[in-house]
């Protein structure tokens, strides 16, 4: 078996045996990896802390036959986000993050600019300053979930209606996550599960899905709240539960 390389993103880890761990890994060369990390429970071995959770870390692996776990055979650190560890409004968005990497994709499905996005919004994360976190974490949060959903192909309808393609102004529209997108006052009876959605929080999703910088708009509390509700019935809809970090977040 040859050796890989990768780039990766820790996003879970368990104890395998006294000695060794299992760990999930987000890497940017084959997306989702789940591997067997022997002796990683050592305090001296080839991993060092890199399983540390949320820690980017260069890695080597020998891939095994479908089914099976890989063998991490080295781990160095890369890079870490001390940071986070500061705003507990931003570890919450990091630890979501892993969540929805770890339980929505699936493995050896890379996505390139979906890692890059990932570790571009764990660095912007806890960099606002005391009393302002939620109006800077709660916007980077949504702009990564729209990029995710692009990639995986759920990427929400904005511009028409979902139901009759008729261009829509952002006046009277209710959104649904079985039609997946936005539905105009004229065919909302035809859409059961869908619910109110105001002119500025359509003008701010439209913005954070089209434009990677949005997020840093002052965006109004209400705009806020109404992107952060939206996002979390979208999610939950298309995973089939509730992600288990949804209740930490702000808005």
């Amino acid at each position: 078996m040859a050796a890989e390389k990768a780039i990766a993103l820790v996003l879970r880890t368990a104890d395998w045996s006294d000695t060794s761990r299992i760990a999930t890994l987000w890497t940017r060369e084959f997306g989702k990896v789940r591997v067997l990390a022997k002796g990683g429970r050592r305090l001296k071995s080839n991993f060092d802390s890199a399983l540390d959770l949320l820690t980017v870390c260069s890695i080597v692996l020998l891939r095994k036959s479908s089914g099976s776990l890989d063998l991490l055979t080295e781990a160095r650190v890369v890079q870490r986000f001390p940071r986070l560890r500061r705003d507990l409004a931003a570890l919450h968005a990091a630890y979501y993050i892993a969540e929805l990497l770890a339980d929505w994709t699936e493995d050896y499905d890379p996505h390139p600019s979906l890692f890059d996005e990932a570790l571009a919004a764990l660095e912007d994360l806890g960099t606002s300053l005391p009393g302002e976190q939620q109006s800077v974490t709660g916007p980077r949060l949504a702009r990564f979930e729209l990029v995710l959903l692009r990639e995986l192909g759920y990427s929400p309808v904005l511009d028409v209606c979902v139901i009759c393609q008729s261009p829509v102004n952002g006046h009277g529209l209710s959104f649904s996550p079985a039609a997946g997108g936005v539905v105009c006052p004229d065919c909302q009876g035809r859409s059961r599960d869908s619910k109110p959605l105001a002119s500025q929080t359509w003008e701010a999703l439209r913005a954070l899905k089209e434009s990677g910088e949005a997020w840093q708009q002052a965006w109004s509390p209400a705009a806020r709240k109404g992107v952060r509700q939206l996002l979390d019935h979208y999610v939950t809809y298309l995973l089939g539960r509730r992600p288990r970090l949804l209740p930490y977040l702000g808005s």
